[in-house]
């Protein structure tokens, strides 16, 4: 059996560091998952995705976020990004677990350039998601791709085709 691997790294609240994580992402993806390349360069989206709400909404200016990589060999991969509830959103996990199922509905009219990261590229690109309250403030988001049945369809490209990933 295959030994669990967890890396912990807590950054500023600034955008200039998540650069890094990117690169930290896919290059430790690459180097200790067999998870396909496409797949890899997905989940660097979506640890992006994650990192930049968490500083755009969750923690305020001189905060910090942690995110931390988890995951056994040839099963899953787990990313969590907690926030410190500091930043101009307000919301608990239960709040935003709404938000993210109202905007997965159907026909969910997005109005205006954003918001739509968490639903497009983290609900449909991840097998988990998982909202939880931090006890000292601030919310985790806990997303999961599981690597031995990982999802072969990808959803919404090439006008809904289906696509094989080798």
């Amino acid at each position: 059996m295959s030994e669990e691997m967890k890396i912990a790294i807590t950054l500023p609240t600034n955008a200039y560091f998540i650069s890094g994580i990117r690169d930290f992402t896919l290059n430790m993806i690459k180097n200790t998952t067999n998870f396909p390349e496409k797949w890899a360069f997905r989940f660097q989206s979506v640890v992006d995705e994650l990192c930049n709400n968490a500083i755009e909404y969750g923690s305020a200016s001189g905060s910090e976020i942690r995110i931390t990589f988890n995951h056994i060999k040839d099963q899953y991969l787990e990313i969590s990004v907690e926030d410190t509830g500091t930043g101009k959103n307000k919301i608990n996990a239960a709040q935003l677990q709404k938000i993210f199922e109202d905007k997965k509905q159907p026909g969910y009219a997005f109005t205006g350039l954003r918001g739509r990261g968490l639903v497009k590229i983290v609900g449909e690109w991840t097998d988990e998601i998982h909202f939880a309250d931090r006890p000292q403030g601030g919310i985790i988001v806990s997303v999961k791709k599981f690597l031995q049945d990982a999802r072969q369809k990808i959803p919404n490209e090439e006008n809904s085709q289906t696509i094989i990933i080798q």
